[in-house]
């Protein structure tokens, strides 16, 4: 009786976690999981199922930093580090926010065209002001209510999807081995679904909505409690019944997952399994842009706030002001071109290239004991270490079908970007194993 009302109690207070839910439930994430289930058929199920997992795990971890410091994670990484390494990690996060924030918009104005048939370039500037208005005024309550409301609704739309859509339970279960389909495609597919879940993003703004709700170490259950509901429930219901639904309707022999388009996939819905599933994909899709464009929005402000040292509240005009520029620059994401899904794979693919580096600062972090009190536990380690190898390998995947399929400027410069992270997270591993060599040492002649 006492766990269950301890449960209702978590369910009134949760929140943090809905807003890296939020991002993750995204038209990117959503155009992952289409692209993997209708090129691939079931043969990428694992790669769903793995991400919710591993977002939570992700999540798990930035939590603990978070509740341990009771600081930014930004503040924290230059207090034990130094400034560069704090610069770098912002640089990072800016980057990847940044592009997701332009190709998100480019897909709320887009969908909101189709839906309402009022041209996209105008819905931009409305979407652009609504987020900069309401951002900028009711701050972190807004974004994390809009976030819950959003998210629930998203994930119900998907969940009615799959009673009208026939799915091959036996190639289900065929999908669970562990495969990665030949190619550049089935690479860079397998990168976007794994990078919905574990995203730069994500693993920043932890420990910054937790410092808005004022939690401490003290509220560490209701913390796990937060991103179990939201990553692996919410969220891997999400993902599970997208891809589910795109591998048993829109699966064919002659699908291009680099030609497939919002609009096509709803359209291709319709006459397969009704218009209410065709409305109910769109009007799914619809809703996760926008929370995922709200949520989006206040991660790079948080960051460079905590680095120049401002509140991170809207009572401070400096914040208040990054907000309304990164809602207003979004709205240039409507003129970038290229079709809408291909985009936000490629975004969230750009993305886990920089996720490896953020989450070797918090595994580092999580065992320095000047850092935080208490240090991580052997399960924990290894599943850090579990996290950044699989994100790393997926992300070299994406690199080298990217290079496979030619040398472009935008290629060099994932490369670059790629590079300079990969350097830094050998760097802190240097770091980190000199560091334990050290202490190790200073032990041995203490007890000699």
């Amino acid at each position: 009786m006492a766990a269950l009302e301890r449960v209702r109690g978590y369910t009134a207070e949760i929140g943090p976690a809905w807003l890296a839910g939020a991002i993750a439930a995204g038209p990117a994430t959503m155009a992952s999981l289409i692209a993997g289930g209708a090129g691939f058929g079931y043969t990428l199920l694992w790669v769903a199922v793995l991400s919710a997992v591993l977002g939570a795990l992700s999540q798990y971890l930035a939590m603990r930093l978070g509740l341990l410091t009771e600081a930014g994670i930004v503040s924290v990484v230059e207090d034990h580090l130094g400034d560069g390494w704090a610069w770098l990690l912002v640089a990072d996060t800016v980057l990847a926010a940044g592009l997701a924030q332009l190709v998100i918009m480019k897909t709320v104005a887009g969908v909101s065209a189709t839906v309402t048939g009022i041209d996209a370039r105008i819905w931009a500037v409305v979407w652009g002001l609504v987020l900069a208005i309401g951002l900028a005024s009711g701050g972190y309550h807004i974004a994390e209510l809009g976030a819950k409301v959003l998210v629930s609704l998203v994930v119900l739309a998907f969940v009615a999807s799959l009673f009208v859509v026939p799915i091959d339970l036996s190639a289900a279960a065929g999908g669970l081995v562990p495969r990665i389909p030949a190619g550049v495609d089935g690479a860079l597919v397998a990168a976007g679904v794994l990078g919905g879940a574990v995203h730069i993003t994500l693993v920043t703004m932890q420990s910054y909505t937790m410092a808005a709700r004022g939690w401490t170490r003290e509220d560490a259950g209701l913390a796990r409690f937060d991103v179990i509901v939201s990553m692996l429930g919410a969220f891997g219901v999400y993902s599970l019944a997208i891809f589910l639904v795109a591998a048993s309707v829109l699966h064919g022999p002659n699908v291009a997952t680099r030609e497939l388009t919002a609009t096509a996939a709803a359209q291709a819905l319709g006459p397969l399994v009704g218009d209410a599933a065709s409305w109910l994909f769109l009007l799914g899709l619809w809703g996760a842009a926008i929370s995922t464009l709200g949520a989006n929005t206040v991660v790079p402000p948080y960051l460079l706030a905590d680095k120049l040292g401002w509140d991170r509240d809207v009572a401070d005009p400096r914040y208040r002001a990054a907000v309304v520029v990164v809602a207003l620059a979004g709205i240039a994401g409507v003129f970038v071109g290229g079709e809408v899904f291909p985009l936000l794979v490629l975004t969230l693919a750009f993305g886990l290239v920089g996720t490896p580096f953020a989450l070797a600062l918090v595994l580092y972090l999580l065992n320095d004991r000047q850092a935080v009190p208490e240090t991580n536990s052997t399960a924990a380690n290894v599943g850090g270490v579990v996290l950044i190898g699989v994100t790393a390998v997926t992300a070299g995947s994406f690199l080298q079908g990217q290079i496979a399929g030619g040398l472009t400027p935008v290629t060099l410069f994932v490369l670059v970007f790629a590079a300079v992270l990969g350097i830094a997270t050998l760097l802190l591993l240097a770091l980190f194993v000199r560091e334990r060599l050290g202490s190790a040492s200073t032990t041995v002649e203490s007890a000699g």
